[in-house]
C-alpha cells in the first residue's frame, strides 16, 4: 500500500515512481502495489473549492495588527465555506482515524489478510494509527521522511523552521560554489544576499507573475521550502526562479514543485487533525517573533506555519488522536534524510518511538522519496518489505 504526504495524490506519486524505474524493481515483482488516494485528496472525491473573488486581497501570512488578523480569520472561514459547498459531511470527517477506516476497507476489499506499507511524511501518522486501530492487519511498514506528531506543536514548528533554514543555507552554499551557470543559474554569486534582496524588494512592491496576482516577499519565502525538498533538479530550478524574479517575473514561485500535492487539500487535512496552537493576534505575534529569529532568510514561512495560520478560525473542530506507543505493531523501517527541508531529521526518531523495535536508516542527503534517489535506501527498503530483514541499527547511506 503506497501513501503520499498529506494533501498528496498517492496515485500520482506511483506514476512518478514508475517513471523513475519502479516497474522493473524487485519490489514490484514481489508485490501488487496499490496506491490509495485518501478521502478528499487526489482522485478520491477531491475538494473543488471555488476560488475567491479575484479582486479580494490575499490574507497576510504574518498578520501584524487586528485588522490583518481578522482578514486571516475571514479568509479561512471563506475557504472552508467554499470547500464545503459540495460536500460538507466530508469536510467534517477528514481526521486520521476516519481515514484509517478507509485503509481497512481497502484491505478487506482486496481480500488480503495483511498489508505492507510504504508511506511518505504524514503517512507515518496514518500507518501508526492503522496499527493501533487494527492490530494484526499490518505486516510491515516503511516510513520515508516521517512526520512526528508526538512532540508539542510549537516545538514541532520550531524544528521545521530551523530545518528549512539550514536547507536554504546548504542550497545557497552549493549554488554559489558551482563552476558555471549551467550547473546553477546563480553560480559564483552570494545567493543568500540575492534572495534577501529579492524578498525585501517584493515586501515593498510585489513582483508581477503571469499566472496570478503579484507576489509579496512572504509569498516568495513560502514557496522556497518546496524547491528545497529535492536537490536535483529542484535546486537549480530554485536559482533560476530567483534570477527570473530579480528580473521582474515571479511566475516560477507560483508553481508547486511537488506535482502530486494540492496545497488546499493539505491545509484542509491539517485543520482536521490539529487543534489550533493560537487563536488570537497576541499568540501569532509571539510565534512570528520566533519564526523570524529562527529563520532569518525564509522568515519561518514553512508548511507548518501556513497550516497554523490557515486553520485559525476554521469552523470545523479538529479531532485529536492517541499518541502513545503501539507495542502490538510490528517494528517499522524509517528512512530519514539528514538534511531534508520539510521533515526534520529528528522527526523520524520521535515517530519511531511509537513503534517499539523500529530501525532508522539515515541518509546523508537532502531529498525525500529516497526509494527513487538512493540505491542504498532502495535495497534496504526492498529487503525489509520482502523478507522482513531490517538494516543494522545506525547505518548511514551516503549515495
Amino acid at each position: 500500500m503506497l501513501n503520499d504526504v498529506a494533501g498528496g495524490s498517492s496515485i500520482e506519486q506511483l506514476r512518478f515512481g514508475l517513471s523513475f524505474g519502479l516497474a522493473p524493481s524487485e519490489l514490484a515483482r514481489r508485490f501488487d502495489i496499490v496506491a490509495l488516494d485518501l478521502r478528499g485528496t487526489g482522485h478520491s472525491d477531491p475538494f473543488t473549492c471555488s476560488k475567491p473573488n479575484a479582486d479580494s486581497p490575499a490574507a497576510p501570512l504574518f498578520p501584524t495588527d487586528q485588522t490583518e488578523f481578522d482578514a486571516v480569520v475571514a479568509a479561512n472561514r471563506s475557504l472552508a465555506s467554499r470547500c464545503a459547498a459540495e460536500n460538507s459531511a466530508l469536510l467534517s470527517n477528514l481526521d486520521t482515524t476516519s481515514v484509517v477506516r478507509d485503509v481497512e476497507a481497502v484491505r478487506r476489499g482486496l481480500g488480503q489478510a495483511q498489508i505492507s506499507w510504504y508511506g511518505i511524511g504524514y503517512s507515518a501518522r496514518l500507518g501508526t494509527a492503522y496499527a493501533r486501530l487494527f492490530p494484526g492487519q499490518l505486516r510491515a511498514m516503511v516510513n520515508d521522511s516521517a512526520t512526528d506528531t508526538t512532540t508539542a506543536p510549537v516545538e514541532r514548528l520550531a524544528a521545521e523552521m530551523t530545518t528549512a533554514e539550514e536547507s536554504f543555507n546548504r542550497f545557497t552554499r552549493w549554488c554559489g560554489s558551482q563552476p558555471s551557470v549551467a550547473a546553477c543559474p546563480l553560480a559564483g554569486r552570494d545567493v543568500a544576499a540575492d534572495f534577501d534582496r529579492l524578498t525585501a524588494a517584493a515586501d515593498k512592491a510585489p513582483i508581477p507573475a503571469h499566472t496570478q496576482r503579484a507576489l509579496t516577499g512572504d509569498d516568495i519565502r513560502a514557496a522556497a521550502q518546496d524547491y528545497l525538498n529535492i536537490q536535483q533538479p529542484q535546486w537549480p530550478a530554485f536559482a533560476a526562479a530567483i534570477r527570473s524574479a530579480l528580473g521582474g517575473d515571479a511566475t516560477a514561485f507560483t508553481i508547486t514543485q511537488d506535482k502530486t500535492l494540492n496545497l488546499v487539500e493539505a491545509r484542509v487535512q491539517a485543520c482536521a487533525d490539529n487543534p489550533a496552537v493560537v487563536d488570537d493576534l497576541a499568540g501569532v505575534r509571539e510565534l512570528s517573533t520566533m519564526a523570524h529569529r529562527l529563520s532569518p532568510h525564509l522568515g519561518g514561512a514553512v508548511a507548518g506555519w501556513r497550516h497554523l495560520i490557515g486553520c485559525i478560525g476554521w469552523p470545523v473542530a479538529s479531532k485529536s488522536m492517541e499518541q502513545t506507543p503501539v507495542p502490538s505493531a510490528p517494528p517499522a523501517l524509517f528512512l530519514a534524510s539528514v538534511h531534508q527541508s520539510s521533515t526534520p531529521y529528528s522527526w523520524s526518531f520521535g515517530a519511531a518511538r511509537q513503534l517499539p523495535g523500529s530501525v532508522i536508516l539515515s541518509r546523508d542527503a537532502d531529498d525525500y522519496s529516497m526509494f527513487l534517489f538512493s540505491h542504498c535506501a532502495r535495497t534496504a527498503m526492498t529487503e525489509f518489505l520482502t523478507d522482513l530483514v531490517p538494516p543494522p541499527h545506525g547505518q548511514i547511506c551516503t549515495d
